[in-house]
């Protein structure tokens, strides 16, 4: 199960093919914007650019649209606490994912069959102050089964601290965009 499962993941907000053009396919997209909902042009314009890329390509809140354009995945944000039924749809490589940051919303991200967990905040950020580190994340993530993800503050400084931890990937926005700019 785990080789068809990313270890590398790189947040957008906008559809902005310019800003992945550098991505190597081992990093998986997930769009996240909750303030525009997309078109389904733009998806299908992005999603085709990821393909012939060969990069995974999930979105953020929207099931609905994931599953209409079969797309690569599902991400399920630590504040949606709604159970997907998967019973119509059964894609064997749809990848749905989740996002926590304590026990209560890891047992949620469980009920709702993620594949996958980020656990975040691992390291201080700018906009969040209250943060894991090393040896919280390591007790959060035997909470559970499913492989963890490290998410937040990961830099190009702590970035070597991560095999420290028991992560299987992790996401770093502004550690990815350095690699590939």
């Amino acid at each position: 199960m785990h080789k068809l499962i990313p270890r590398y993941y790189y947040f957008i907000d906008k559809l902005d093919i310019e800003e992945i053009k550098n991505i190597n396919n081992k990093i998986a997209i997930i769009y996240r914007n909750y303030s525009n909902k997309p078109t389904i042009n733009e998806i299908k314009k992005f999603y085709s650019f990821c393909k012939k890329k060969q990069i995974k390509f999930l979105i953020s809140n929207y099931f609905d649209i994931a599953v209409k354009l079969n797309l690569d995945g599902f991400y399920i944000p630590s504040f949606n606490t709604r159970l997907y039924l998967q019973k119509n749809y059964h894609k064997k490589k749809f990848l749905i994912i989740g996002s926590a940051h304590n026990i209560k919303e890891i047992k949620i991200k469980e009920k709702q069959n993620v594949k996958l967990i980020f656990l975040s905040p691992i390291f201080k950020t700018k906009k969040n102050k209250n943060f894991l580190g090393i040896m919280r994340f390591n007790n959060l993530s035997q909470i559970t089964k499913k492989p963890i993800v490290a998410l937040g503050g990961i830099n190009t400084i702590n970035v070597k601290k991560l095999k420290m931890t028991n992560a299987f990937g992790f996401s770093g926005i502004s550690h990815i965009k350095k690699i590939v700019n």
